[in-house]
């Protein structure tokens, strides 16, 4: 992401919140902290998740609701868990999801039904699904190594996915829940 990107604030996004795991991963996001709001760590902005979207539609109508719940129509609610840890070249580590493709291919649907949200803002057109644990200037080999580790010793829960959150980022940059819409029952 572009730090003139990650600078913005009162975005809306579509998320998987996994909160189950913040015993587990707060371990480096407690000691982690956005480049673009660098006195505060990530624990104190946001829950562990994975982001589907963002940015969402600047100001979410029950129309948006509604095209989001027709998107996800079809998927069925299934079991989500983080075996490994990764990190992208900028040094973001990052634990990744399972199952990775039926993930991916759940964001595609939600990038399908609103073609006018590029995942990013377009700087990141084609988005690897992940679970941040430490930003780019904590994060690096170290960290990835001490997760994977971790992961082998004490494997981190397993969650049911029954629905993405809708969220909303205030002008400190703290985001908040505002909705949800259930998966296929």
């Amino acid at each position: 992401m572009t730090e003139a990107w990650a600078a913005r604030t009162e975005l809306t996004a579509i998320l998987i919140t996994v909160p189950e795991l913040a015993a587990y991963t707060d371990r480096w996001r407690a000691v982690s902290r956005s480049s673009a709001r660098p006195h505060v760590p990530l624990t104190e902005l946001i829950p562990p998740h994975v982001t589907v979207l963002v940015p969402w539609v600047a100001e979410p109508t029950d129309d948006d609701v509604a095209r989001l719940q027709g998107a996800l129509s079809t998927v069925k609610p299934f079991e989500l868990s983080f075996p490994t840890a990764g990190q992208f070249p900028n040094g973001t580590a990052w634990l990744k999801p399972e199952p990775f493709d039926q993930v991916r291919a759940l964001l595609l649907t939600v990038f399908e039904a609103f073609p006018e949200c590029p995942p990013y803002g377009g700087d990141f057109p084609d988005p690897h699904p992940h679970l941040t644990i430490s930003s780019s200037t904590q994060g690096g080999p170290e960290v990835v190594a001490e997760a994977n580790a971790a992961l082998a010793a004490t494997p981190a829960p397993t969650v049911q996915l029954t629905e993405l959150g809708l969220w909303r980022e205030d002008a400190a940059g703290v985001w908040r829940q505002f909705g949800a819409v259930p998966l296929s029952a």
